[in-house]
């Protein structure tokens, strides 16, 4: 089975993101290739770069890292609405061309700062009935030549990206075969987001969910891929969330509940966050426990982690190994981890932790 493992490049103006080292640099050219290139020599295939409103610019970024490296493929979250379909994939083709085919995306819908750009948008099914005329479009732009296209929410005529995606032969993180275009990347935990995904996405990652959690909605998934009429390849399925390694479990637990009691004196919750269904389902989590699943610890949600921070996966290599090895057992192929401070534990999870996740996949 191949596996791919992201890391997370939080692409933030200020420091310290989630504990991570609060360096004067950090957020220059230079920092950011290091953690790049830190992730080509420890093993890791790329990173998904933080996006909305108020952060530097991700596609920006993207480009800047994939010309300064050599491996590294950024996952580039994309908000529809910020990005015009055929706009996106022209730029896209572009970049993938250039990075001779490194290009991922992660397709955003979740709430931002609309009104900033420019942006505005009806309710959850106006939202995600926009988010699947833009997958449907760009793909067909990635994929066809002379487009039109008459949509609600988006219209081309007689449209050709050019430079062409040029389909690419089997390689790793492409398990059908072909590759004719980058990766649609997709998240959301709502009724709508997830007949989305059934039909249009790629990869449909999840949060940070006990096991019976992301059984469950891989089941359903499935059942309404076919339910559906899905025409693409199979939808694959992918884990967003933290891990924390240490050397030991003792150790490991003893950093994860001081962090804890850290967030617990100084943070306060998203509420923007908050009010996502996906996100929901994670901060309901605490009820059932500190830690399910015998090392999924739910303490952080209470105290302001939010998204991929609300709950971590705590314990050595070992211990985090197997506990990722069973959701690769449910479907999980990817994996988009993370810990702070982010550049140091590029290498240790890279060095420690994916030898041993990568030794059971090429078995």
């Amino acid at each position: 089975m191949t596996l791919d493992f992201l890391w997370y490049i939080p692409n933030q103006v200020q420091p310290g993101h989630r504990g991570d080292d609060a360096v004067a640099d950090h957020g220059t050219l230079d920092t950011l290739t290091r953690h790049a290139r830190a992730l080509e020599d420890h093993g890791w295939d790329g990173a998904l770069l933080g996006t909305g409103w108020g952060r530097p610019d991700t596609f920006t970024l993207a480009t800047a890292l994939a010309a300064r490296t050599t491996t590294f493929e950024p996952l580039i979250a994309v908000r529809p609405g910020y990005w015009r379909p055929a706009n996106f994939a022209s730029a896209a083709a572009t970049l993938d061309h250039l990075s001779g085919g490194r290009v991922r995306v992660n397709v955003v819908s979740g709430k931002d700062d609309l009104g900033a750009y420019g942006d505005s948008e009806g309710d959850q099914a106006h939202r995600y009935a926009r988010t699947r005329e833009f997958m449907q479009l760009v793909r067909r732009l990635w994929t066809e030549e002379a487009v039109t296209y008459r949509g609600e929410h988006f219209q081309v005529t007689g449209s050709t990206v050019v430079p062409r995606i040029q389909p690419r032969g089997r390689s790793h993180g492409e398990p059908h075969g072909e590759r004719r275009h980058p990766r649609l990347y997709f998240g959301g935990a709502s009724e709508a987001a997830e007949r989305v995904a059934a039909t249009e996405a790629d990869v449909q990652l999840f949060w940070g969910e006990p096991l019976d959690g992301v059984r469950e909605r891989i089941e359903r998934l499935r059942a309404l891929s076919a339910e559906l009429g899905r025409e693409h390849e199979p939808l694959e399925f992918g884990l967003r969330i933290t891990t924390l390694v240490r050397d030991t479990t003792e150790e490991a637990w003893a950093d994860a509940e001081a962090k804890v009691a850290r967030m617990a004196e100084q943070g306060e919750r998203d509420p923007i966050r908050a009010g996502a269904v996906g996100q929901q389902r994670l901060l309901e989590l605490a009820a059932r426990g500190d830690v399910i699943d015998d090392r999924l610890y739910t303490a952080p949600g209470r105290y302001g982690g939010g998204g991929a921070g609300t709950t971590w996966l705590v314990g050595s290599p070992e211990d985090v190994a197997k506990s990722l090895r069973r959701y690769q057992d449910l479907g999980i192929t990817h994996f988009v981890l993370s810990d702070t401070p982010y550049l140091s534990e590029i290498g240790r999870q890279g060095d420690r932790l994916l030898p041993l996740l990568r030794d059971r996949a090429d078995a």
